[in-house]
């Protein structure tokens, strides 16, 4: 069933206040299991490598790093000043945003829509995505994201349903701290720009608009200093991958695009997203609200489309869409049940098996193993194997953060060049391992080194354990480095 849209200046409809006070019980019930579940998922799961790398940026904070914006930095950073360095300080500011955000979607659907249901339905739905119910008791960069994008919505419903311009300010700021989140973040951004040149009731406040665009300036002026200062290595090396170009493998990657968002949106949430985006297409020519979510929604889409036809596109990177999505979807659709019930079952399944493993999956299938499982373990083998007197060398980055994390008494160096910008020192600023080394690398792994660094015999194999079976296994190469090779020093 459509839902009427709110014109510039009107006040939401009244509810029907049956079909509310369900809405309200179903939504406070589900928030109240899935902040629960993800809090528990939080205590209990191991550290991620990708976790320990955005830990290590937290324990030294900056303006900007190699991969991202810093704002996973800064949250990791609160969260273990209040917890500690453990995985629930690591990521307890996750399940809290979700919360926030899920309440502040429900208002921007209330504006936006017109109907404090059609927010109820947009909330509810969003949260039956996996990628939220379980991504949000992750630390990662797209939790901060998706709060401040959905803090966005809410200025903006603002903004359409009193037809005050001054929310223009408040949507600058959120667009600007989603951006310090995930460079992303331009491309809704984007997209409202041309919403503004789209709709002439909003180019009028000229005024407004410009001092939105100088707030959101200035949240992301930091980010804009730091890749200055590093002749722009971050733009770079995200926008750098929009130039590849290899259309014979775009049906493939257009089929892991599309086949990742099913798995992570969950099916029939999925369905009612493209649904929603369909109808407020149709409806963008004659509806300022639903030519907003169009925008916010397409041009992204687009992005992403183009950029398959030149490289894999990450599963998580569509989750920038999600919010709009889940409101495009709530507009057309009152009977969300089925979708919700199925994202939920989905996403408390997996939970359950990330914390307590009822069902002994191989190692190949446990996803959530394969990511958390057994890193303490691997990490103090490690360190007991490391012969006396030699440097424990690691090449990756993410099993470098790990072990860095895990044994924070073991000197540990990388070759990786992404070390060089972190922790405020100058980019050229290395240190000598010594003469002998060795190097730690996946036991498939090719050490990518020079050969005549390479020591004649190799100490041990370790593998992390599943239930006493192997997940992924290592090893050690003796190293010989020549006198003064420089690598980087983990801080």
């Amino acid at each position: 069933m459509r839902l009427p849209l709110p014109s510039s200046g009107a006040e939401p409809a009244s509810p029907a206040n049956g079909e509310t006070r369900q809405l309200v019980v179903l939504f406070w019930g589900v928030l109240l299991v899935l902040t629960l579940l993800r809090i528990g998922l939080a205590a209990t799961l191991g550290i991620s490598p990708d976790e320990a790398y955005y830990w290590t940026w937290s324990r030294h904070l900056q303006a900007g790093y190699l991969d991202h914006p810093p704002m996973i930095a800064l949250w990791i950073r609160l969260g273990t000043a209040l917890f500690g360095d453990s995985a629930f300080g690591i990521r307890v500011l996750g399940p809290i945003s979700a919360l926030l955000g899920s309440i502040v979607l429900v208002r921007a659907g209330r504006d936006l829509l017109g109907s404090v249901q059609a927010g109820y339905r947009a909330s509810l739905l969003l949260n039956a995505t996996l990628m939220l119910g379980l991504g949000a008791a992750t630390a990662t960069p797209d939790t901060p994201l998706v709060f401040f994008l959905t803090l966005t919505l809410w200025a903006l419903g603002r903004l359409i349903v009193t037809g005050q311009p001054r929310w223009w300010l408040a949507t600058g700021l959120f667009f600007g701290l989603a951006f310090d989140s995930k460079y992303t973040a331009v491309l809704p951004a984007f997209a409202c720009g041309l919403w503004v040149l789209a709709t002439p009731a909003q180019r009028r406040h000229w005024l407004w608009l410009a001092g939105g665009a100088v707030i959101g300036l200035v949240a992301i002026l930091p980010v804009l200093a730091w890749n200055a200062a590093h002749h722009w290595a971050s733009f770079l090396k995200q926008g750098g991958r929009a130039s590849d170009w290899h259309p014979l493998k775009a049906v493939s990657f257009l089929a892991e695009l599309v086949g990742g968002q099913i798995g992570l949106a969950t099916p029939l949430v999925f369905l009612l997203f493209c649904i929603g985006i369909i109808w407020c297409l149709k409806r963008a020519g004659r509806e300022p609200v639903a030519r907003l979510l169009a925008c916010l929604c397409i041009v992204p889409v687009a992005v992403f489309v183009q950029h398959a036809f030149g490289g894999r596109v990450q599963a998580n990177w569509p989750v920038v869409i999600y919010p709009a999505a889940a409101l495009a979807a709530a507009a057309t659709h009152r009977r969300i049940g089925y979708a919700c019930a199925l994202g939920l079952a989905i996403t408390a399944l997996v939970s359950l098996q990330g914390m307590v493993a009822p069902l002994h999956l191989s190692a190949h299938h446990d996803v959530i193993a394969r990511q958390t499982a057994d890193w303490s373990g691997l990490a103090h083998r490690v360190q007991e194997e490391v012969s006396p007197g030699h440097s424990l060398v690691v090449g990756d980055y993410a099993l470098a953060s790990i072990m860095r994390y895990e044994t924070p008494d073991q000197p540990i160096y990388s070759y990786d060049s992404r070390w060089g910008f972190l922790g405020g020192h100058d980019i050229h600023e290395r240190a000598y391992p010594g003469p002998k080394a060795q190097l730690l690398l996946r036991e498939s792994e090719k050490p990518d080194l020079p050969a005549a660094w390479l020591g004649a015999a190799e100490t041990g194999r370790f593998c992390r354990l599943l239930r006493g079976q192997p997940i992924i296994c290592y090893r050690l190469i003796n190293l010989n480095l020549p006198a003064g090779t420089a690598m980087h020093q983990l801080p």
